[in-house]
């Protein structure tokens, strides 16, 4: 059977962890957060990590930063989407 998600990864897809919402500063590191994270943490601690932001920028994004805080937990779902 064909594993089109690892497909698309060798074809650099827009996968998450290959998108930052608000500048450079985590995808210009040569081992992204995401990755040492998942590698470090059990993958129910990650997806809770993961989950918790998706909540967080959901919960906050009309008091604090609007459509900016909306892009970011599309960000985290994407990801979340991506390891489940």
């Amino acid at each position: 059977m064909i594993d089109l998600n690892e497909m698309a990864e060798e074809f650099d897809c827009n996968f998450a962890k290959n998108r930052q919402v608000g500048g450079d500063h985590y995808v210009s590191k040569d081992i992204q957060p995401w990755s040492a994270m998942e590698s470090w943490m059990s993958e129910e601690a990650f997806k809770g990590f993961i989950w918790g932001n998706v909540i967080k920028y959901i919960a906050r994004w009309e008091d604090k930063g609007g459509k900016h805080d909306l892009e970011k937990a599309r960000h985290y779902l994407d990801k979340l989407i991506e390891i489940v």
